[in-house]
């Protein structure tokens, strides 16, 4: 058993066997034992159709360094009910030499930014490790794209490693907030100076929690989170539903603008999942009567998100991805804002053709997260 263990702890091939040395040999025991475990369920899928042993997640095969291509074409029943496919053109165009780029910042911006189509979403401090925080951005440093901190504070692990980020400030204002949770311009604009940052990003809502504020419940507020956000230790740190400093669309693109002017003119916007309609035009009108406008919006879609909210709203609050998205380029379209402001697609982006759809559908780049 030690020499299993010892041989599992230097291995190259399995992570899985490195982090659980013994344990880990459960794993694929059980994946032995799934061919007679599906053959004894009556080989059905979990909707109801026959199982197919040959389907797999794509993202699962590269991550194993399988090839994605397979011989006989799609395994996929092209009349299945849902089925999405892009069209491709008879004139296919060059490869660019460089990946692709957007440059985010309008006219009231002086510092733009050159975002990749492909960024790392908002997942905060607290949520995620250091170590894990240090990895993504690490990788957003290699990759060259950006890394969105989510909304529980800029910490000095998103510093590290000097990738790109996207400083996400939402309703509990951490890591910019006053005593009583009010926001404080002067620690924004201290923290907002730091070169690693390269865009502030206003939280409205999200996917997973759209109406409702989050909660980190008292025992996980360490004296290290605690730290960083700005609130008592050992407290339940809760992001209330709402916004303190804007209650209008007009106060909301004044604060907007006091944001971009706090950061020394980076880019700034804001993320939200989309409601209503009324909502959208309401803030567009709001731009056009103030004279300014966000530079970038992100549309976060209802599909999926942390559990950090009950199950009902996930499932049956806010609008998903696709219909929000086109909600906002449309509005922006029709109210001649669509030429200043940059679209971000925050969902379930797991491939390249699902950047592409998104783009279609009227986004300039994304920000996929977990299901």
């Amino acid at each position: 058993m030690f020499a299993v263990g010892l041989y599992d702890l230097v291995q190259p091939r399995h992570s899985v066997l490195r982090n659980y040395p013994v344990l880990g040999h459960l794993r694929y025991l059980m994946e032995a034992l799934r061919p007679e475990l599906q053959q004894y369920f009556i080989e059905r899928d979990y909707d109801g159709r026959p199982y197919d042993r040959s389907r797999r997640s794509i993202i699962y095969e590269r991550a194993k360094g399988v090839h994605a291509e397979q011989a006989f074409g799609t395994e996929r029943d092209i009349d299945e009910v849902g089925y999405e496919y892009l069209a491709q053109s008879v004139a296919p165009v060059p490869l660019p030499d460089t990946p692709p780029r957007v440059l985010v910042g309008g006219p009231d911006c002086t510092q733009p930014y050159s975002m990749a189509l492909l960024n790392v979403s908002a997942m905060s401090f607290g949520a995620l490790s250091a170590n894990a925080i240090r990895a993504l951005n690490k990788g957003a440093a290699l990759g060259g794209f950006a890394h969105d901190t989510g909304e529980g504070g800029l910490t000095p692990y998103h510093l590290e490693n000097g990738g790109d980020l996207v400083w996400e400030i939402g309703s509990g204002y951490f890591g910019a907030r006053t005593a009583d949770g009010h926001f404080d311009p002067q620690q924004f604009a201290d923290k907002a100076a730091h070169p690693h940052v390269k865009c502030l990003s206003l939280k409205l809502s999200q996917g997973a929690k759209p109406g409702l504020g989050g909660v980190l419940p008292a025992p996980k507020v360490s004296a290290e989170i605690a730290r960083y956000r700005g609130v008592p230790a050992g407290v339940k740190c809760v992001s209330p539903a709402y916004h303190s400093v804007f209650t209008t669309p007009r106060e909301l693109i004044r604060f907007i603008a006091r944001m971009r002017e706090l950061a020394d003119g980076k880019p700034t916007g804001f993320k939200l999942c989309v409601g209503t309609r009324t909502d959208i035009l309401a803030i567009c009108k709001a731009m056009l009567d103030e004279g300014t406008a966000p530079d970038f919006i992100i549309v976060d879609g209802a599909e999926g998100g942390t559990a950090a909210a009950p199950l009902e709203y996930e499932d049956h609050v806010g609008v998903p991805l696709t219909d929000g998205l086109m909600t906002v380029h449309n509005a922006l379209v029709g109210t001649g804002l669509r030429d200043r402001i940059k679209l971000g697609a925050s969902g379930k982006v797991a491939g390249a053709t699902d950047v592409v759809k998104r783009l279609i559908q009227g986004a300039d780049y994304t920000t996929p997260r977990a299901p």
